[in-house]
């Protein structure tokens, strides 16, 4: 691993990604196994005039061994300090952002019950929903990125050892990064006014309903929830500083209206459900619920991550990314979500983002659901763009208009 490239990203990451201001407040969550890095982003944070930085270590081998022996009412028993300690910079007079760092094992939970797993989970997100929807809403400044981990690298290369895998991970993140550009600064800023182009054209066109269409089978027409506006590449949080929620990021997305969702889609790509893989797998919706669905490996799985509560077999995003996506174009499949989300089309099962919808952060969770934006607990993007992917769209005008072909904006 570059030691040159690894500060290179933690610097954009930070300074440009979160975009820590002045006297804020930083939180950075990270895996306990990957201290380097996080200390690489402490400095940063603290170079960009950060008054604290507080590091939540995070600990996959601990959290299996809670799940495996634990109880499940204990296991949701969470308790108030947990919240709270998120809460607590966040209502502090200078405000806060946070940064998580991934490394997981795709498999980390392999072999543990999923619906306990499932509850559990929902238990923690539900919990903690006053500190989430200051992400959901955009009301911190927030970004995920992910770093190789040795399981998560054995999985995208078993073919190599241990080390070199790890070496292999870390070369192809700095490049879908862009950090091997030397200055991702500029890269990024390149990249975001190119992504914003496509933006403003899908929201220009008042779109009411676009239709996906792949020779996999493939043929979902999404209606669009009101007052929609897509969004892309960068994000404006409340105090108006701008930030880059993921990294990397190629897609464009928008709110579905949770009743307008017709068809039937293939999955292109695994997804890493609590810890587990779902491989496989297809959904039919009829008047925005999923009706049917099925999967090669983990089946269950997928029924119970439909099921996790009532708006769960609902969508909250569809996001546009092209096959020219440098993730994609890689040629690597990444087992990890906030890679290959980026590297295919993809829409999410449960909660929509509020900011997704014109004035959408000032607006009631009911308000917002009355104008379409779906509500649940969970938010899982699920990869179902294809080489041959084909996007129409209907203006409310009546006109139409071809927004992909053959897996690439066509404007």
């Amino acid at each position: 691993m570059d030691k040159k490239y690894l500060q290179l990203y933690a610097d954009f990451v930070v300074k440009v990604g979160v975009n820590v201001r002045p006297r804020q407040n930083f939180i950075i969550r990270c895996p306990v196994t990957m201290p380097e890095f996080a200390h690489a982003c402490a400095k940063a944070g603290y170079e960009a005039g950060a008054k604290n930085v507080v590091v939540r270590w995070e600990d996959e081998r601990l959290s299996r061994i809670q799940m495996e022996y634990g109880a499940e009412a204990d296991l949701c028993d969470l308790k108030p300090f947990e919240l709270r300690s998120y809460l607590d910079y966040a209502e502090d007079p200078d405000g806060c952002c946070t940064l998580a760092i991934h490394a997981s094992d795709p498999e980390a939970f392999a072999g543990l019950d999923a619906g306990k797993l499932n509850r559990v989970s929902l238990a923690r997100r539900t919990f903690m929903k006053s500190w989430q929807e200051y992400t959901m809403n955009d009301r911190v400044q927030w970004c995920v990125v992910a770093i190789p981990a040795p399981a998560w690298a054995a999985k995208v290369f078993p073919d190599l050892p241990v080390d070199e895998a790890m070496e292999k991970l870390w070369q192809v993140i700095f490049e879908v990064c862009r950090v091997t550009t030397g200055d991702p600064v500029s890269a990024w800023k390149e990249h975001v006014a190119k992504t914003k182009v496509h933006r403003d054209q899908l929201n220009a066109w008042n779109l009411d309903r676009v239709r996906l269409q792949s020779s996999n089978g493939t043929d979902l027409t999404i209606g669009l929830a009101d007052d929609c506006t897509w969004e892309g590449a960068s994000s404006v949080a409340e105090n108006g500083v701008e930030f880059i929620a993921n990294v990397p990021t190629e897609e464009v997305f928008c709110a579905p209206h949770r009743d307008r969702v017709n068809g039937t889609v293939y999955g292109t790509k695994p997804y890493v459900y609590n810890g587990q893989l779902i491989e496989g797998w297809h959904v039919t919706f009829k008047d925005g619920q999923v009706i049917e669905h099925g999967a090669e490996k983990n089946a269950d799985l997928l029924g119970k991550l439909l099921t996790t509560d009532e708006n769960a077999n609902r969508i909250g995003e569809i996001a546009f990314v092209p096959v020219s996506s440098p993730i994609n174009q890689s040629g690597v499949l990444f087992y990890n979500t906030l890679f290959d989300e980026n590297a295919a089309c993809h829409i999410a099962f449960g909660a929509g983002y509020p900011t997704n919808i014109k004035g959408g952060a000032k607006l009631t969770r009911a308000q917002l659901m009355e104008k379409g934006l779906n509500d649940s607990a969970i938010h899982e993007d699920v990869m179902i763009g294809a080489p041959d992917t084909r996007i129409t769209g209907v203006c409310k005008d009546g006109t139409e208009v071809v927004i992909f072909e053959n897996g690439e904006w066509a404007f």
